[in-house]
């Protein structure tokens, strides 16, 4: 198509102002699949203890299938990056949505154990797409002045989910008796998460595909008619002629581009910034809370209500964060954010350090977990995601992120395997303090070698990145 006569054929002056109910009903579907992704990562804290008796598994089954998502995920990673740049971004959202739903239905009916397994390996599929799509697309049809809000819904859905699935998992646990929650109280667990599914499987449909894919295109028509709902007349015209520019001045090929003049310094800030999310310990305190709670004597059924308090936490200082993250900048948020959760961890390793367990004590580890988690969410838990979804070229978005996702993947897995193994070889005091010092890390990497990125459009962020060499 003629550039030249693209933007007369598209009706720009049909709509002056941005549709800010458009863009947040936009932003909410899409967020569905950051719900299912705290969902089924977190629905295993709850079933653990009961399919585990149900199949008399060893120690070492057990954690293969708490791993194994991690696995899936990774493989889901990878395939969410190739097929956004060849299929678009909503249509492997469709396909996470129909793998979640799967993935539910076999792991609540699974009769043994391979069976388990395959579920928790197509869910890990699923949680590997959405957690790549799902922020990239917030990026690229959010407006420039409110993308990180915007791509921080995906983490309050995340928040939403897991509290989610820990109610229904402590609902399940409570109101049951243990020989029926070890028989199929945790089939209910895993079932249910193919509700919200099957809703974000059906709603996918309607949205909008990103306005930076079909440019990539060529349907400028398309793309630009989007671009005036989400942005309004004046600035989807700008943003038009900037997204063009950007599209025409990439080369083909991943390889190519990712080592081109500054493309390299994002991939070394996006890489760092998606390992650094999981070595601050946050999955091992959200696989095992129930664990390290049990550990301290409250019983199972307590350690699971008790992790419904983190929830809401999570749900609540990632409502701040998205209040912030726009006003404050990723910088600040992310370096206060590091210092504050070594804090945390130096407080938990000092009362693991009287390695007795009260009262007292499970409420001064309940007080550091819970404020971890909240230092967390208000920094590195939609933080990381912001900064990867922002820093790389349209052309090779998908697939570069699902670079930084598989490495967030990856770390995740390294993380969640070692430390259950730390907390019984070193004991807690040193495990918290080995995930102290990666913060401590994170929070001088965000002040001194994070660029800030907030406010710019996404075309901005790449030409400035040119300029910097990793």
């Amino acid at each position: 198509m003629n550039e030249s006569n693209s933007s007369a054929k598209v009706p720009f002056n049909q709509q002056k102002k941005a549709s800010l109910t458009y863009i947040i009903v936009v932003t909410i579907i899409a967020a569905i699949g950051g719900s299912l992704f705290g969902y089924d990562q977190g629905v295993i804290s709850g079933a653990l203890n009961f399919f585990s008796v149900h199949f008399s598994m060893s120690t070492a089954e057990i954690g293969f299938v708490s791993g194994v998502l991690a696995f899936g995920a990774m493989a889901g990673c990878l395939i969410a990056g190739f097929l956004s740049d060849q299929i678009g971004r909503k249509w492997v959202m469709f396909i996470a949505g129909a793998l979640f739903t799967i993935s539910s239905l076999t792991l609540a009916f699974a009769g043994t154990v391979a069976i388990l397994i395959t579920g928790r390996i197509l869910s890990g599929i699923a949680i590997g797409m959405a957690s790549t799509i799902v922020p990239l697309y917030i990026s690229e049809v959010a407006p420039a002045k409110i993308r990180g809000t915007l791509i921080g819904c995906n983490q309050l859905a995340f928040a939403i989910g897991m509290t989610t699935v820990y109610c229904v998992n402590a609902a399940i646990a409570n109101l049951n008796s243990t020989a029926f929650n070890v028989s199929v109280g945790w089939r209910w667990m895993f079932g249910s998460g193919a509700i919200p599914a099957i809703l974000f499987f059906v709603l996918t449909v309607i949205i909008p595909e990103s306005p930076r894919f079909l440019f990539k295109q060529g349907k400028n028509d398309k793309a630009e008619a989007i671009l005036v709902k989400l942005n309004g007349t004046s600035n989807a015209q700008n943003e038009a002629t900037e997204i063009k520019k950007s599209v025409q001045s990439e080369h083909k090929g991943l390889i190519r581009e990712l080592f081109a003049p500054g493309i390299r310094f994002a991939l070394v800030i996006a890489l760092l910034a998606a390992a650094f999310q999981q070595l601050t310990g946050t999955i091992a305190v959200g696989y095992y809370a129930p664990i390290i709670f049990q550990k301290t004597g409250v019983g199972v059924n307590a350690s699971l209500i008790e992790t419904i308090g983190i929830g809401v936490v999570k749900i609540i200082f990632v409502a701040i964060f998205m209040v912030y993250i726009d006003k404050l900048g990723r910088k600040k948020l992310l370096s206060r954010g590091g210092y504050a959760m070594a804090a945390a961890l130096i407080f938990l390793a000092v009362v693991f350090a009287f390695n007795k367990f009260n009262t007292l004590i499970d409420i001064l580890i309940l007080v550091g977990v819970l404020a971890h988690t909240a230092f967390y969410e208000l920094s590195w838990g939609g933080g990381a995601w912001i900064i990867v979804s922002e820093v790389f070229p349209t052309s090779i978005r998908g697939r570069a992120l699902s670079l930084s996702s598989l490495t967030m993947f990856l770390a995740s897995y390294f993380v969640s395997q070692l430390f259950p193994v730390m907390l019984a070889g070193i004991g807690g005091t040193w495990t918290f303090i080995i995930f102290a010092i990666f913060c401590i890390a994170m929070g001088w990497f965000a002040s001194h070698v994070l660029p800030e990125t907030t406010g710019k459009s996404l075309e901005q962020i790449e030409s400035e990145f040119k300029t910097k060499k990793a």
